[in-house]
């Protein structure tokens, strides 16, 4: 009997991330200017505060959007701090000259949800899957939909089984 298979993981350091955001903040810097960065939480904090910093951008704003409710499945959506007006009248009050950032678009439907809030937003993530991929304007890293993106945040050291001892046939 074959065992189901197991979706990949993709753990990621400190320094990955950071450099990964800095690579983000980097080929976002042709794409403003920016008045204001949305950061989508928890996710988007780190990645926001980064960007913010390479791109000189003081106002940053938080939008509370829950969806992962135990860490592997993705549940409803769930709006819990929705963005300030002063940001949300910014520009055509659409959101041109707002970056909207998370750390990850898996689904989209985060982004969707967002998106709908600000439609003339430019929405960027670190990492990217297929199914959220057309929700983003700007990502780094396009990673599989079977693949769970460990983040540095949600880690602790620890032993890593090899590959191997999961696929035993």
């Amino acid at each position: 009997m074959v065992a189901p298979p197991q979706p990949k993981a993709f753990p990621v350091s400190w320094d990955q991330f950071h450099r990964d955001a800095r690579a983000l903040a980097w080929r976002l810097s042709g794409a403003g200017p920016f008045e204001a960065i949305v950061c989508i939480t928890r996710g988007g904090l780190v990645p926001a505060a980064i960007v913010a910093r390479e791109l000189g951008t003081r106002l940053i704003e938080t939008v509370c959007v829950a969806s992962y409710h135990d860490y592997q499945n993705q549940g409803s959506m769930q709006v819990l701090k929705e963005i300030a007006p002063a940001v949300r009248s910014l520009g055509d009050g659409r959101g041109k000259g707002v970056l909207v950032i998370d750390d990850l678009t898996d689904t989209g439907k985060t982004a969707k949800v967002v998106r709908e809030m600000l439609p003339d937003a430019h929405f960027a993530t670190v990492y990217a899957k297929p199914a959220g991929r057309p929700m983003v304007d700007t990502f780094v890293t396009e990673v599989s939909q079977d693949t769970w993106i460990y983040f540095p945040w949600d880690m602790g050291l620890s032993y890593q089984a090899p590959i191997t001892d999961g696929h035993k046939g």
